[in-house]
């Protein structure tokens, strides 16, 4: 095995005890029973553990929905630390309501001129970065991302999420299916400047037969997903 390809992080199903913030923020009782019930499917400590959130991070969540995430990476970060939950501008009052509080900031997410207001140690994507290639977004992917790596600290981290799609499948899926074939990820990041770091397995489910829909009942929150973790490098 080459010296390069020793280096990528591949992390099995099967993991150790999350850090202490993550354990932490997972197992607030202040979180709702609705949050908690997801969490079965959804892994927040394997994913907040693999993507490196500590104490006093600074970290954008790029559109957090509902803020099932937002809500543990605020817990994590802790009081020291910032998240920055980026949303079109035509849900930025909406989400305020929901979302802003504590440690929490609303910011607009804007396709060709994103800035965060401060460079960030983490930025996390969950089952989303196919949405890039909606045609109704009709978004440059390329400088898009290359906004999303300008963001980001070196040596900072990028964790995409999303419901893979079957190898080969072209980008057209993302709007038939919302699902993006892993490959195509991979290499659009790397384009834009970040290295791959490693996968995580903790949420691949073999059985998806990655031809449906999403939102299908037979496959809705039990759908195959891969797990990214990028890095922009340190100088």
């Amino acid at each position: 095995m080459a010296a390069s390809a020793a280096l990528v992080l591949c992390v099995s199903a099967a993991h150790a005890a999350p850090p202490a913030n993550v354990a932490a923020a997972v197992s607030d009782p202040s979180r709702s029973d609705a949050d908690k019930a997801r969490d079965a499917a959804r892994k927040p400590a394997e994913m907040l553990e693999f993507a490196g959130v500590k104490p006093g991070d600074k970290v954008v969540e790029l559109l957090p929905g509902g803020g099932y995430f937002t809500r543990v990476l605020s817990a994590a970060v802790g009081p020291t630390g910032k998240v920055y939950a980026a949303v079109p501008a035509n849900d930025v009052e909406k989400a305020k309501t929901v979302l802003q509080k504590g440690n929490v900031e609303v910011i607009t997410l804007a396709a060709k001129d994103f800035k965060t207001p401060e460079p960030v140690d983490v930025m996390f994507t969950a089952q989303n970065y196919h949405d890039f290639h909606l045609k109704q977004l009709a978004l440059d992917v390329p400088t898009v991302n290359k906004t999303l790596f300008n963001s980001i600290k070196p040596g900072g981290t990028l964790l995409i999420i999303d419901h893979a799609a079957v190898t080969g499948a072209p980008v057209e899926v993302a709007d038939t299916l919302h699902r993006i074939d892993p490959a195509i990820v991979k290499a659009e990041v790397e384009a834009a400047g970040f290295k791959f770091v490693g996968e995580d397995n903790a949420i691949r489910n073999p059985a998806d037969p990655k031809t449906v829909n999403v939102f299908d009942p037979t496959i809705r929150g039990k759908t195959d997903q891969f797990v990214f973790k990028f890095q922009k490098p340190k100088g």
